[in-house]
């Protein structure tokens, strides 16, 4: 291999790196757009969904729901753990809600509706303060302190993402 094809490889490849840890992304609760209801088994809970993503800093959470029907409440770990919609620290009501999820740690969400939150229509989801660090090993809850797994989700972008590796493999190496 040349120096001058190496040169060009590493160059897309930093591109590459760059795009995807600036890479902000609007993730839709549940994954599709009725995901924020009451599960009607374990299976569909939004920490199993949360359990399968990554959420790192930037990322928005969105929420689709009849804004005549529900809500949802952005609550601390107690108020989480207890279903106490009295005091959340965010209250959505528009239907169309949209988190940016700001900073790294814990953010716990309930529905505002009665009865709803008892009945396991909750999430708590942890982000990451980047994606630099990630191994591909989840770092695993304590079930003490959170219901349910809620560790971090991947990146449904994909298909950009394969796009943009064709364009940096074309530019490094002048194929096709």
């Amino acid at each position: 291999m040349s120096m001058a094809v190496f040169s060009r490889a590493i160059s897309a490849f930093v591109l590459l790196l760059l795009y995807n840890f600036s890479e902000a992304r609007e993730i839709l609760v549940g994954g599709n757009a009725d995901g924020w209801k009451i599960p009607s088994t374990q299976s569909e809970s939004l920490n199993q969904w949360a359990g399968n993503s990554r959420f790192v800093v930037g990322d928005s959470l969105v929420w689709k729901y009849d804004s005549g029907k529900d809500s949802v409440l952005q609550v601390n770990k107690e108020d989480y753990m207890n279903c106490n919609t009295s005091k959340p620290i965010e209250e959505y009501k528009d239907g169309n809600t949209k988190v940016k999820l700001d900073r790294s740690g814990p953010f716990y969400f309930i529905s505002g509706a009665e009865g709803h939150c008892d009945k396991g229509q909750k999430l708590v989801v942890v982000v990451l303060s980047s994606r630099r660090g990630y191994t591909g090993i989840s770092p695993t809850p304590s079930p003490v302190e959170f219901e349910g797994p809620a560790v971090a989700p991947t990146s449904s972008g994909t298909s950009l993402q394969g796009g943009l590796m064709v364009a940096l493999w074309v530019f490094a190496f002048g194929i096709f």
